[in-house]
């Protein structure tokens, strides 16, 4: 495998964007959260294990979906992110494990999770396929690694559409809208178990991955 470096400016640059929107980011998705909690309440349905890991946390959006009975850690990219996540997992009374940090270098060892979860996070990782490779690593083999996330359109007008406003809303938000994550999942080696498309012609996605 090809050794893969983190991108520092990237990655400062992608904490940078959310720590502004941080405060403000429950808020601001609050209309796109009726659309997609079905979906994040569907994902963690198939989550089995007892040891999970969930990258990208944010403001804790999952946390009232949380199987019971087993063990959660969370990591997020953001300071102000988990700020908000900590306060979300004392108003549910969970018991959480949330700690800062970089699905590109995560601090675990080798298969020390059942299985992963990410939702709408790898739009934004700067290496996707760096933080795919990560997650393969510490999830256990055969284990699962479950994806919800915005891809590019495979309309080719649409798609182009999204790769022109992208820069754009990159520096907005934070996310790329043009990501063909489906492909990087493949490309990190994971096997994929299925795809399920949810909505707006494919490009919202619920992609189930096995660790080879």
């Amino acid at each position: 495998m090809t050794t893969m470096t983190i991108d520092a400016h990237a990655t400062a640059l992608t904490r940078a964007r959310y720590q502004r929107l941080s405060p403000f980011y429950d808020l601001m998705e609050g209309m796109a959260e009726f659309r997609y909690d079905p979906w994040r309440k569907k994902l963690w349905s198939l989550v089995s294990g007892s040891k999970v890991l969930e990258v990208g946390v944010g403001t804790g959006k999952n946390m009232s979906h949380y199987p019971k009975g087993i063990q959660i850690t969370a990591i997020d990219l953001t300071p102000g992110m988990l700020d908000v996540a900590r306060r979300h997992a004392e108003k549910l009374r969970l018991t959480v494990d949330l700690r800062l940090g970089d699905v590109q270098s995560l601090e675990f060892p080798d298969s020390s999770f059942d299985a992963a979860v990410a939702t709408f996070v790898f739009c934004s990782v700067p290496d996707p396929i760096l933080g795919l490779r990560e997650l393969a690593r510490v999830v256990k083999p055969d284990g699962e690694i479950l994806l919800l996330e915005h891809t590019r359109s495979a309309n080719e007008t649409i798609g182009k559409v999204m790769d022109a406003l992208n820069p754009l809303v990159v520096r907005m938000m934070g996310a790329n809208i043009n990501r063909r994550t489906v492909e990087n999942v493949e490309k990190a080696g994971l096997q994929i178990e299925s795809v399920e498309d949810l909505a707006m012609g494919g490009i919202f996605k619920l992609i189930v991955a096995r660790v080879r």
